[in-house]
């Protein structure tokens, strides 16, 4: 038909397809033409010109659905001829929609999907026609051919994903992963679906998102056990370990690592078992289990050597120095890392000489070599940019972040945490992105921008809760705490730390359990409750040496040297600190052994040993020059400031002061700086200059309040208030001490409270309102109070509290005595005394009651006749005599002419050392004096000496007398006996002695005896009849010293004290303990149970302790003190129930002299329950001491109380030519109780 229509007609017919509506017939017959023309020019090779003809047809559009096809289907393989596959695909596409089961047409699409490398696309074109023709041999070739183009795909799909993996792109490496996952389904590749399961879980696992790689790992095992894969199982075990160790549950993850070891075990896969034990190792090491994980780590070293796995060896290097890093043993970590290192280079492996750079880094960073660090990490750096690792990159700009923040340089550590951060994100690596924001808030946190640092953290814990992260998000709670701490804001700190150890406990990381301990123990540090921050820290310390963190056992020592720095107990906080030390040195830890040196430092200068301190405050500069710690180097500046200032070199400190503020300054540390401004004011104020200092003050002020530093911003309340006190600008002093006042309350600070409080006090006592005063007063005193009765039974502590805060005590009676309330003001002063003895003497006389007796509740009644209670406020001593109950006369006595208490105190010290050199002139007999009152600075003694004393040719003895009787000797005449309540250094004061204008002894008309405090005696009195002993004797005298190499020297024996005791114990008819059995351990078994102790030896001259015949033990031929030291604590710890207790040893009645009392061994037995105690305030003669206790013991024989015996004794001694002069008669004190003893019972 074609052949007899012309081409004018065909065109014209064509033409008018879209206007004439034609007979379909006709169209049919042209579409037909066109069919089958192009097939003859596809017969001829004409390949294009049939698809003209069949374009031609198509373009007829006839009504003929299977025609078009036939058309289509022939242009398809047109095109499929000239390799045009897209055109074909589609036009194979278009035959299907009209005629499904056109066979050829089918084929023809699965083979141009075939050549576009489509094989997806082509199955499905293929199982079409397989359904049609389940037999078709050229279907079935190509179906197989499809599962092994696309199986190459898959596993270049996957290699491909690896390698971007590697290099920390994980993104794309996920995209890789998805598309093997899709054709191993396609294809019903279970085991390379698995694999890609298995690919896709570490690829979110690298991206931090641990949950989802669970979900795939889980998958993959699914799919393992499924097809029998014993290897795949086990591998995703030890992926699912993996990722559950990301999100901080260790213990989850060790099980799982357990059992990727037994199945590699079981199938005989040695590598796969060490990479299993490595695995372990490293959840170990997370749990703070580090000796664990060196057991596992070194078992997967052995494996990798014994079946030639270097990279498996380098990596067992590498993990075994990370163990030693956490121990804190940086030296042996480095030698780890070091043949890492070597290996990961000798088989060419750069991304794993990388990552040992990085932890070489490291190392040399725990050790404080920060710029050594900042090398390696520089390094890591390279190599991460030069292989591509994006991950790598950020981890190294992250770790030289870490170095310059311990540099001090804390801007340059922001940029490189910045850095990281970006990466983070770029890659969606969301873990890192919450660690980098972790890091920021650290560093901020060093620059004092406290609140900054808190909104990092809080990113970095919303990140850790989205990705599940917990042991990132327990960090991001430590971090929270940390930065609350340095707002001042102690309790927040508090409840985000225990929130961190609740997870820590959770998860079971004993060493973030420990960091904890240690975070914890720092905010109540900074609360001032002392006791709660030392159960803190010594719980961190047991878990530092339970899990052997070296570096955490030092840094704990470090911190409970600064808790007893807290409390006052100085000489416990040198030894804390030289422990930190010694584990710096032995770690080779140079900044924390910087660290210790200032910490000691602090210790010295609170011992008022400023030269000691400024040594070491330099040594601390030294190092942290040498390490280049900024932030140390501006610390030990302001250390060394404070320390002259102490030492009165108030330019010289400045000078120190103004090099931290420029530090300061230079690195951005704006806490830093506040601080430096306050010390700057402080020593402006000191050198009067109060414009100057108010400026300064005014400026830390300022940064306190824009850092959020609410104790900072107290503090300069308070010191602002003390500059406008000192100039009487009284009104503003209680602005600002009321300011010091609510921001304590508001942080929880007690001690703060406490403190503010008693200034408040002094403010109102300038303005002469004397009612506010004592409220403010009696507030302070009674927070004080719970204070220390919160330290418990501690006694040390208390002791040293009470000493630090003694303002309040003695505002409170002050103001009672100015508003004429002379009782009042007494019981005040009583409130104040012997504290922590009152407490101990409660636990053994009435140890069922919990509530300690107070000085308001003490009753005058019972009170002696005669009793003198001494106090002194700045150059004055005040005495109440009590004459009866309702009878309590006061007297006031300005000494010389002094301005100030300190000079009052060091003149009646010096006056008790004049005395004992004047005794001992006076006879052949030497005497030890004991060193004045360190505190007593160089200052005040050559104040001292300018002072225009009245000096009189009168002996110490007789000054002493004109001091303390001669003011009250009208109110003591007419009485026996005299019962003294002291203060301070009239404690030593040999009363016996003192002589009047006439040269009589105060103990020619009085028996004299010694009372800590009315309630000491109050609490002996209101005992249980039953409880002090009326029987038994316990005799010792003449230790055997010959082993005793005591302060370098050797014992001489004591044979007269051997007589001593063997005299008494024929009057009692008992058998002494004398020689080698009187041990230490001997008179502790025994000490408890008798009603009379008596014990010539020689006692230490600074406690009064007494060194007795050391304990014997076969392998210790050279013992200790504590084998032959009888202690305070001993004693204390032992309880006594004697009547009466003689230590008829040297310097038994010494110790020093606190706001407790003294604090010596006579304190400790009467706190250990002795009802009385004789002492002696010097040392005497074998000889004489033998004469005194005959005449002593014969009056007590005779029923005569001990304060009787004890006068008698002294003037029976005195009336022997030989023993007349004072040195021999008048040590002896008798301090407590007035006993008598029946020796027919004893």
């Amino acid at each position: 038909i074609f052949s007899v229509i012309s081409a004018t007609e065909k065109s014209q017919v064509t033409s008018s397809d879209a206007e004439l509506e034609e007979d379909d017939d006709l169209l049919r017959e042209i579409a037909k033409a066109c069919l089958e023309e192009g097939n003859k020019e596809y017969r001829q090779g004409e390949a294009n010109n049939a698809i003209n003809s069949y374009t031609e047809g198509l373009q007829v559009n006839c009504k003929d659905k299977r025609l078009n096809a036939k058309l289509y289907s022939n242009r398809a393989t047109a095109h499929f001829r000239l390799e045009n596959y897209v055109e074909c695909l589609d036009d194979a596409t278009v035959v299907v929609q009209l005629e499904p089961t056109l066979i050829k047409a089918i084929k023809k699409g699965a083979r141009a999907c075939v050549e576009l490398c489509l094989y997806k696309e082509a199955r499905s074109w293929l199982h079409m026609g397989l359904a049609i023709e389940n037999d078709d041999k050229r279907l079935l070739r190509l179906l197989r051919k499809t599962k092994a183009n696309l199986i190459v795909i898959a596993n270049s799909s996957s290699n491909l994903g690896n390698a971007y993996q590697g290099l920390g792109q994980f993104t794309t490496a996920i995209q890789y992963h998805q598309r093997h996952l899709e054709i191993a389904k396609e294809v019903g590749d279970k085991a390379g679906e698995g694999r890609s399961y298995c690919n896709l879980g570490n690829a979110y696992q690298g991206l931090g998102q641990f949950k989802t790689a669970i979900q795939y790992h889980q998958r993959h095992l699914e799919i393992a056990k499924e097809v029998g894969d014993k290897a795949g199982e086990g591998r995703s075990y030890c992926n699912l370990g993996n990722a559950y160790q990301g999100l901080g549950q260790f213990k989850t993850a060790i099980q799982y690592h357990q059992r990727d070891l037994e199945i590699a075990k079981e199938v005989g896969d040695k590598a796969g078992e060490g990479i299993s034990y490595g695995n372990l190792g490293n959840a170990h090491r997370s749990l703070g289990q580090f000796k664990t994980a060196i057991q596992y780590h070194q078992r997967h070293l052995e494996i990798a050597k014994e079946v030639g796995d270097k990279a498996g060896e380098g990596s067992s290097y590498g993990n075994l120095g990370n163990d030693h890093l956490c121990l804190g043993q940086f030296k042996t970590a480095i030698q780890y890392h070091q043949r890492h290192q070597e290996i990961a280079k000798e088989v060419g492996d750069k991304a794993g000489e990388g990552i040992s750079y990085g932890n070489l880094g490291n190392d040399y960073q725990g050790l404080g070599q920060f710029k050594t660090a900042i090398q390696y990490h520089q390094r890591h750096l390279e190599i991460a940019k030069e292989v591509g690792d994006k991950a790598g990159e950020g981890g190294s700009y992250g770790n030289l972040g870490n170095a310059y923040c311990s540099l001090g340089q804390i801007k340059t550590a922001i940029q490189y945490h910045q850095r990281c951060l970006e990466i983070a994100k770029e890659v969606g690596d969301k873990a890192g992105e919450g660690g980098s924001y972790g890091n920021l808030g650290i560093a901020y946190n060093g620059l004092g921008q406290f609140k900054t640092a808190i909104q990092y953290h809080q990113r970095h814990q919303e990140i850790a809760k989205e990705v599940g992260d917990k042991a990132g998000e327990g960090r991001s709670y430590g971090s929270l705490g940390n930065a609350y701490d340095g707002l001042g804001q102690f309790k927040t700190a508090i409840q985000y730390h225990q929130r961190r150890l609740e997870i820590a406990k959770e998860v079971g990381d004993k060493a973030g359990e420990g960091g904890s301990y240690g975070n914890l123990g720092k905010a109540y540090n900074g609360l001032g409750q002392f006791k709660t921050a030392i159960e803190y820290h010594q719980r961190h310390l047991e878990i530092a040496k339970e899990v052997g963190d070296k570096a955490g056992e030092g840094g704990s020592y470090g911190n409970l040297g600064n808790a007893y720095q807290g409390l006052g107990q100085f000489k416990t906080a040198i030894e804390y600190h030289q422990r930190h030390q010694e584990i710096a040195k032995e770690v080779g830890y140079k900044a924390g052994e910087g660290r210790s040196y200032g910490n000691l430092g602090n210790a010295y200068g609170s011992l008022g040993q400023f030269k000691t301190a400024i040594e070491y405050h330099q040594r601390h500069l030294e190092i942290a020059k040498e390490v280049g710690d900024k932030v140390g180097e501006g610390g030990s500046y302001g250390n060394l400031g404070n320390a002259y200032e102490a030492l009165r070199q108030f330019k010289t400190a400045i000078q120190y002061h103004q090099r931290h503020l420029e530090i300061a300054k230079e690195v951005g540390d704006r806490a830093g700086e506040g601080s430096s401004y306050g010390s700057l004011g402080n020593a402006y104020e000191r050198l009067r200059q109060f414009k100057t200092a108010t400026e300064y003050h005014q400026r830390h002020l300022e940064i306190a309040k824009e850092v959020g530093d609410k104790a900072g911003e107290g503090k300069s309340y308070c010191l602002l208030g003390r500059i406008h006190q000192g100039q009487r600008e009284l009104n503003t002093a209680i602005e600002c001490f009321q300011r010091h006042l609510e921001i304590s309350k508001e942080v929880g600070d007690k001690t703060g409270e406490a403190c503010s409080l008693c200034s408040l006090g002094s403010s109102f006592e300038r303005q002469g309102n004397l009612m506010m005063a004592f409220d403010c007063y009696y507030s302070s005193v009674e927070l004080y109070d719970d204070i220390r009765a919160s330290l418990q039974l501690n006694d040390q502590w208390k002791i040293c509290y009470r000493n630090q805060h003694q303002g309040a005590y003695k505002g409170l009676w002050c103001t009672n005595l100015n508003r004429g309330q002379v009782v009042k003001a007494l019981l005040a002063v009583e409130k104040g005394r012997a504290q922590a003895l009152r407490d101990l003497m409660v636990t053994k006389y009435q140890p069922g009651d919990s509530v300690m007796p107070s000085a308001s509740r003490t009753s005058l009644r019972w009170v002696p006749l005669s009793t003198v209670f001494i106090a002194i406020n700045g150059p004055c001593v005040y005495f109440w005599v009590c004459l009866s109950e309702n009878n309590i006369q006061m007297r006031e006595v300005h000494v010389n002419k002094y301005k100030y208490e300190n000079e009052l105190k060091f003149f009646i010290q010096l006056l008790n050392k004049t005395v004992l050199k004047e005794i001992s002139k006076r006879d052949t007999v030497t005497i030890e004096n004991p060193p004045l009152d360190s505190s007593i600075d160089e200052e005040v003694a050559n104040d001292v000496i300018r002072v225009d004393v009245r000096h009189s040719q009168s002996s110490a003895l007789k000054k002493l007398h004109d001091i303390i009787v001669t003011p009250i000797a009208d109110l003591i005449e007419g009485n026996d006996e005299i019962t003294i309540v002291p203060e301070g250094p009239f404690c030593l004061v040999p009363y016996a002695a003192l002589q009047d204008s006439n040269s009589s002894y105060l103990s020619d008309s009085f028996r004299i005896r010694v009372l800590p405090s009315l309630t000491t005696l109050q609490l002996i009195h209101d005992c249980p009849a039953d409880f002090h002993m009326k029987t038994g004797a316990l005799l010792v005298g003449d230790p055997c010293f010959k082993h005793i190499i005591y302060e370098g020297r050797r014992l001489m024996q004591l044979p007269g004290a051997r007589k001593e005791v063997e005299m008494i114990g024929r009057i009692l008819n008992v058998s002494p303990l004398t020689g080698e059995m009187a041990t230490k351990d001997a008179v502790l078994k025994r000490i408890s149970s008798v009603a009379l102790v008596h014990i010539a030896a020689h006692g230490k001259m600074e406690t009064g302790e007494v060194i007795l015949a050391p304990n014997t033990t076969g392998d210790n031929p050279q013992p200790l003190e504590k084998d032959y030291l009888l202690t305070m604590k001993d004693v204390i710890e032992a309880g006594l129930r004697a009547r009466l207790v003689v230590l008829s040893c040297c310097h038994t009645a010494r110790g020093e002299v606190m706001a407790e009392g003294v604090v010596g061994m006579a304190r400790a037995l009467l706190g250990a329950g002795a009802r009385s105690v004789v002492v002696t305030l010097w040392a005497i003669g074998d000889e004489g001491t033998l004469e005194f206790m005959s005449f002593f013991y014969d009056a007590l024989s005779k029923g005569k109380k001990a304060s009787e015996a004890l006068n008698q004794a002294m003037k029976c001694t005195r009336e022997i030519e030989k023993f007349k002069e004072v040195i021999y008669w008048a040590p002896f004190v008798l301090i407590g109780d007035d006993v008598n003893l029946d020796f027919n019972e004893i």
